[in-house]
C-alpha cells in the first residue's frame, strides 16, 4: 500500500570502546534510505568527570558525516584546520568528499564536570559526481536551522526542504532530515514528494496505522502517499530519507565509495599518510592532535612522546 509501513529495524548495541551507541543503518535488511547510509543513536549517556567522547583522528571519504545533539556538546577537529564545539540543535556537516580526516573529543568544561550526552550521527554518501569534490566542513548553529511549532509539534529542519522550511545545508542531492518533538503529543504526515523515506524513534512513541513503535526502531515507509504518523507524549523522532542514491555503495570501517577500489585506495593512503608522519601525504593531521586510529588490524600507534 502506497506510504504503509515497509520494514522496522531496531537498533542494535554497538561498542566504540568506552563509548556504546545503537546502530540502525546499514542493516542486512536495509543497506540505505535516501542517501542516508550509517545510522547512530549516541546515549543518552552520563560520562564522570574525567571520561567522555575520545574518539582519536581518522578518515573519511566519498560521504557527508553529520552530528546533531539533543544534549551535551562534541568538540571537533579536522585537517581543514577547524576546531570548533557543536552544542544542541546545531549541525555539523562534514562534506569527506576525496579524504579528510577529524577527531572527536569532549570538550571543556564537560570534560573535567563530567557530563550528559544525546544525539544523532549520521552518514549520507555522496553522489557519484561528488564522491572526489573538495573536502568542507560546514557548521550550522541552531538558530540557523529553520524550525516550525505547529498542532503541538516542533520541527527543526536539518537537511533538504518540507513543511514550509529550507535548510541552509548545501547537499548535491534531494534529501530529507528533520528532527521533531513535542510534550503534548499530535500527528504529522510525511511529505509524499520524498521517495523514500523513515522516521526513527529517539524517545517516545509513535503510533501508525494502528501499529505503536518504541524507542530505538526506525519505521520505513513504501513510496507514495503522505503517511500519517501519531507522537505520543514527551516524543521525539526523527525524519531522514531523500531519492535512491545513485548505485551500490561498499562500506568499510570509515570508508564509503560507489567501488571497492575506491575503498582499497584509501585504505593504502591512510597507511601512506601514518609512514610519511603527516608530511605532504593524502590525509594531514587535524590540529591540536597527534596521535590517531590505525586501520583495523594493523598495529596500533605508539604514544605519542610525554604522553
Amino acid at each position: 500500500m502506497s506510504g504503509a509501513p515497509k520494514l522496522v529495524l531496531t537498533s542494535k548495541e554497538k561498542s566504540l570502546g568506552a563509548f556504546t551507541v545503537r546502530r540502525v543503518l546499514p542493516s542486512s535488511k536495509q543497506k540505505t534510505v535516501g542517501p542516508f547510509i550509517f545510522f547512530d543513536h549516541m546515549g543518552p549517556a552520563d560520562f564522570p568527570a574525567g571520561s567522555g567522547i575520545d574518539v582519536r583522528p581518522h578518515p573519511h571519504v566519498c560521504l557527508a558525516t553529520v552530528t546533531y545533539l539533543f544534549e551535551g556538546a562534541m568538540l571537533h577537529r579536522d585537517t581543514l584546520g577547524t576546531e570548533i564545539e557543536i552544542h544542541p540543535g546545531a549541525v555539523n556537516w562534514m562534506t569527506a568528499g576525496k579524504g579528510i580526516a577529524h577527531s572527536e573529543r569532549t570538550p571543556e568544561p564537560h570534560l573535567s564536570k563530567g557530563y550528559h550526552l544525546h544525539g544523532i550521527q549520521t552518514w549520507v554518501a555522496l553522489p557519484k559526481s561528488h564522491e572526489e569534490c573538495e573536502p568542507r566542513f560546514d557548521h550550522h548553529p541552531a538558530e540557523t536551522l529553520p524550525v516550525l511549532v505547529t498542532d503541538g509539534l516542533t520541527i527543526r529542519m536539518i537537511a533538504g526542504s518540507a513543511y514550509g522550511l529550507t535548510s541552509p545545508v548545501d547537499f548535491p542531492h534531494p534529501i530529507l532530515y528533520a528532527a521533531v518533538e513535542t510534550r503534548s503529543g499530535g500527528t504529522l504526515n510525511l511529505p509524499e514528494n520524498v521517495v523514500e523515506r523513515c522516521a526513527y524513534v529517539v524517545s517516545g512513541q509513535m503510533e501508525t496505522l494502528g501499529t505503536v513503535y518504541e524507542e530505538g526502531q526506525m519505521v520505513i515507509f513504501e513510496p507514495g502517499g503522505a503517511p500519517k504518523i501519531t507522537l505520543a507524549e514527551n516524543t521525539r523522532v526523527m525524519l531522514a530519507g531523500g531519492a535512491p542514491i545513485d548505485g551500490r555503495r561498499w562500506i568499510e570501517w570509515n570508508f564509503v565509495a560507489s567501488s571497492p577500489e575506491r575503498i582499497d585506495q584509501a585504505k593504502q593512503d591512510w597507511r601512506a599518510s601514518i609512514a610519511g608522519n603527516w608530511v605532504d601525504t593524502p590525509f594531514a593531521m587535524p590540529p591540536n592532535e597527534n596521535e590517531y586510529i590505525p586501520l583495523p588490524g594493523d598495529p596500533e600507534a605508539e604514544a605519542p612522546p610525554g604522553s
